[in-house]
């Protein structure tokens, strides 16, 4: 008996709180398995467990900005920076070849930089090589301007299939579509936006917005302000995917969730 209270005993000072033998005798077994029970219970509350994802301890949301790099993006990432924002941004490598330097700064200002092909087709209607060619060209260029290959795609309209989710497995790359879509290309009013984004905004939501339209540039400021007073942590897509690895090829988020 006594063995067995010297090692929860032990355990109990492990943790900072323990009760040690007095001239009355050694602490009982009971006594000190209350100890333990104890010491768990005074672990502050909230506490991050070690290696815990991010996004398990937090409200996440992942912004993602589709079509660029285009001018209006610096004024996007002012707005980001000053909210301490991180977003994701699905470039076309057609114009990462012609705004290298912007491209950069969005990578170096900490946002993550994702595949969305080269000139924008909808994959679907392309054959294999041109899809190929489509791809890995933009994830060619995008290597060259900031030193890091794409860790995944998004397919343009969101057009995939089985034949597409095979060829990205080739070329190592998981799709991502997205939770809720503002249809800001669409609206092309600030307002709209704003309130097509608070409603669609969620938990671990994927958003898809575009820095091409100057309207959701314009909407940023006020959506990142009400989405603050709501508690959400704005993320990269890495951090939201943190403790969780996504297949080349697979789909994210499954269609319908």
């Amino acid at each position: 008996m006594w063995r067995k209270a010297r090692i929860v005993m032990a355990g109990a000072c492990a943790a900072g709180v323990c009760v040690v033998p007095t001239a009355a005798g050694p602490a009982t077994a009971a006594t000190a398995e209350a100890a333990a029970v104890s010491a768990k219970a005074a672990t502050p509350a909230g506490v991050k467990k070690k290696d815990e994802p991010y996004c398990a301890r937090y409200k996440c949301i992942a912004l993602t900005f589709d079509d660029g790099p285009w001018p209006y993006t610096p004024a996007l990432l002012d707005t980001l920076k000053k909210h301490k924002a991180k977003a994701t941004f699905f470039l076309l490598g057609r114009k990462v070849a012609y705004r290298p330097e912007l491209t950069r700064r969005i990578y170096e200002e900490g946002h993550d930089i994702g595949n969305h092909t080269w000139t924008h087709p909808s994959l679907t209607e392309l054959s294999d090589g041109e899809v190929f060619e489509e791809v890995s060209s933009t994830s060619n260029i995008i290597n060259q301007t900031i030193g890091k290959m794409p860790d995944y795609m998004r397919p343009p309209n969101g057009a995939t299939d089985s034949r597409i989710a095979s060829l990205m497995a080739d070329l190592g790359l998981p799709q991502i579509l997205w939770t809720g879509s503002t249809l800001d290309w669409q609206a092309r009013d600030t307002k709209v936006i704003a309130q097509r984004t608070l409603k669609l905004a969620k938990r671990n939501g994927v958003i898809l917005l575009h820095d091409i339209v100057p309207e959701t540039v314009k909407a940023m400021p006020g959506v990142l302000t009400a989405l603050e007073k709501q508690h959400y942590k704005f993320v990269t897509l890495t951090t939201l995917l943190q403790g969780r690895k996504l297949r080349p090829g697979e789909v994210y988020p499954p269609r319908g969730k």
